[in-house]
């Protein structure tokens, strides 16, 4: 198995630097559109054969050294009992949010071989499809960012609902964070158990609190997931807009640390210093310039990482309009790179 992607967040010295992409299966792909033509998201995320079919697209056409499960962060909170809808134009939509503690009623830790199992199959028929290529990640989001989608009812510019919660209530929404981090530690530990050989979790919304709030509200909980899952596989946490949480971030008990594109490589380093394995960080904008400028910017980009462990993505999702062929420079730049 090309395990160089398993080996870099352990910290090993390795001849070249592992290269994925997050959202590497999705809309920017012909071949992803065309079954997405055929169903609706949330069916195409509980039918395992077409997510092993989509999780191995990027794969097969890309050749990252990673495969990352097709899933959805928000599958965690409808286990739970929320009501998910993905309403196109408005994407996910929860119906009947939860903004107040008597609200928590509606909410329970399931059994998540029950509501999430097609995960779980969907794992193991791609680790078998995948025949030992790539390794193959699982991935949750945080309760914090989970909590962000289920309390204002979706997507949010300012995130008020939760906002005001977390100042007029920090008890009964410290309540809805141990509901979310207690079901996605039975979630993370069910995808290893499915074959998942390392795990991310996602922290899309992290930048919304101060460092000292972030500490407060938000770090508990992901506390609580990142040493209930210790020791079991590597465990990457990703975040957001989250540059002045760094001092935080580097006291975080995970293997890798996952990083936007908006402070270079160099300054993650130095703030979080040379024992952490960093993750990124690419802006996703950059992949659709021209070829010569990603090969260039992605240069730039892993000379600025030395001096460390370093898994090379992007600092955000792929962008849907994105041409196949420059993730393909993307992937290809970075593979032909070599460590002295």
């Amino acid at each position: 198995m090309n395990d160089l992607f398993l080996r870099s967040c352990r910290g090993e010295a390795v001849p070249r630097r592992p290269v994925w992409l997050m959202r590497q299966a999705g809309r920017y792909m012909p071949e992803y559109r065309a079954i997405r033509a055929k169903t609706d998201f949330l069916s195409l995320c509980k039918t395992p054969d077409l997510v092993a079919e989509v999780t191995l697209q990027p794969v097969d056409f890309l050749d990252v050294d990673a495969a990352i499960i097709f899933a959805d962060i928000l599958l965690v909170p409808e286990a739970m009992g929320a009501e998910l809808r993905f309403q196109a134009g408005d994407g996910p939509v929860f119906p009947q949010p939860v903004r107040r503690r008597q609200d928590l009623k509606h909410l329970h830790v399931p059994d998540v071989e029950a509501t999430l199992g097609y995960v779980f199959e969907g794992l193991r028929r791609t680790r078998k499809r995948l025949e030992n290529r790539v390794p193959l990640l699982g991935f949750a989001g945080t309760p914090w960012t989970l909590a962000a989608y289920v309390v204002e009812g979706g997507t949010s510019k300012s995130f008020p609902h939760l906002l005001g919660w977390s100042h007029r209530d920090p008890a009964g929404l410290a309540e809805l964070l141990d509901l979310i981090a207690e079901t996605t530690i039975h979630y993370l530990r069910g995808q290893v158990a499915a074959g998942a050989q390392a795990l991310q979790l996602f922290d899309t919304w992290g930048g919304l609190l101060s460092l000292e709030r972030w500490r407060q509200i938000a770090l508990p909980p992901l506390q609580r997931i990142a040493e209930a899952l210790a020791g079991q596989v590597p465990l990457i946490y990703y975040s957001n807009g989250t540059g002045h949480l760094l001092p935080a971030l580097a006291e975080l008990p995970v293997d890798v640390l996952s990083v936007d594109w908006r402070l270079p490589l160099s300054e993650v380093r130095r703030q979080v210093g040379s024992d952490k394995v960093l993750q990124g960080n690419l802006d996703p904008t950059t992949l659709l310039a021209p070829p010569e400028v990603i090969r260039q910017r992605t240069l730039q980009m892993i000379d600025d990482g030395l001096g460390g462990a370093h898994i090379v993505n992007l600092g955000h999702g792929i962008l849907p309009m994105t041409p196949v062929e420059h993730a393909k420079a993307f992937v290809e730049t970075v593979k032909a790179r070599t460590l002295d």
